[in-house]
């Protein structure tokens, strides 16, 4: 997944992005609400994790600004050092998916994430089914009906096969899948998503359910 990080305070920011880096995901970092503007109109986003205090400008003026905009259904995660009840009714009430109080352990904000991601897919249950294949992404575990042996998925993987079970009859080009997997700063080559697909395919080797390729386009589940 991709990620828009916008948060003024560097060393939380290197921490949250590495963390969830280690979870395969590509994050963004923006230290001002103008960074994370600049961002936001070449780049969709799957979630925003949202600090308040900014040094050019309130972090909940850019939600109301964000939920009427474009983009707007992007799920949002405000960090805040706000700890008041009524702040943090405000917080949600102005359009937050949901909110971590500073400091915070990276383990809740990961779960946070989850959940908010779980709610906009419309899954109460982190489990995924799709033909005879259920992925699980607390374990990071590929199951086949009939195989009680889980294949064991590493971070992006498991990101991309994510991504292909969220919409499994929509073609996914190679660019959108980077844009997705990976942060603008990251080092990608041409071939890196053909590689992530082919690790994917063998891990799915007996099942029904495969990763096509639309030569020129890009690739599905059939």
């Amino acid at each position: 997944m991709r990620f828009l990080l916008i948060e003024d305070h560097a060393q939380l920011a290197q921490t949250v992005t590495e963390r969830l880096a280690l979870d395969g995901h590509g994050v963004d970092h923006a230290a001002t609400l103008a960074e994370a503007a600049d961002f936001l109109a070449v780049t969709p986003y799957d979630l925003i994790l949202l600090d308040i205090m900014l040094p050019d400008g309130d972090g909940r003026d850019f939600l109301a600004a964000h939920r009427a905009g474009p983009a707007g259904d992007t799920p949002v995660i405000v960090m805040t050092a706000r700890s008041d009840v009524a702040d943090r009714i405000a917080l949600l009430d102005s359009g937050a998916d949901d909110y971590v109080t500073k400091p915070f352990d990276t383990m809740e904000l990961e779960a946070r994430i989850r959940a908010v991601l779980r709610r906009r897919g419309g899954r109460a249950s982190p489990v995924i089914r799709h033909g005879d294949l259920t992925f699980d992404p607390f374990a990071a575990t590929l199951s086949l009906a009939g195989d009680d042996r889980p294949r064991e998925l590493r971070n992006r993987e498991m990101r991309l096969l994510e991504i292909l079970l969220s919409a499994p009859d929509r073609v996914h080009s190679k660019a959108q899948l980077t844009d997705r997997l990976f942060a603008a700063a990251d080092e990608v080559s041409e071939n890196a998503i053909e590689v992530y697909v082919a690790r994917l395919r063998r891990k799915m080797e007996g099942s029904s359910v495969r990763i096509e390729t639309l030569r020129g386009v890009g690739y599905r589940l059939a």
